[in-house]
């Protein structure tokens, strides 16, 4: 398999750069859904999955804390799904970026 030239690996970096999702529109964390159950003896929950889905996002805020859970609405959920999208793609995008650079330092190029 034929290495691709630096030329092609820098306009991949760029294409990359061009692509990244809009860093105000990024969270981190997960989604945790959940469905409960009300405890009445005649409420439909009771032969079904429980009353839901109820929504939570799990976040670290810093280094080291411990997870957060905030609740999220129903007409919030799909930004906020879209929102982890966008990290998980934002990191994707940037592990290539790194190795695009460390490809081109390897061969003793410039990285302009």
């Amino acid at each position: 398999m034929k290495k691709p030239s630096s030329a092609a690996l820098r306009k991949r970096r760029h294409q990359l750069l061009r692509a990244l999702p809009p860093i105000e529109q990024i969270v981190r964390g997960s989604l945790i859904e959940t469905y409960k159950r009300c405890g009445r003896p005649s409420c439909h929950c009771v032969d079904g999955p429980g009353h839901g889905p109820k929504r939570y996002l799990s976040t670290i805020a810093r280094t080291g804390e411990r997870p957060r859970l905030g609740y999220v609405p129903n007409g919030t959920y799909p930004q906020v799904a879209e929102f982890l999208a966008n990290y998980r793609k934002l990191q994707e995008m940037l592990n290539e970026i790194c190795a695009i650079n460390a490809e081109l330092l390897r061969r003793r190029e410039s990285l302009d």
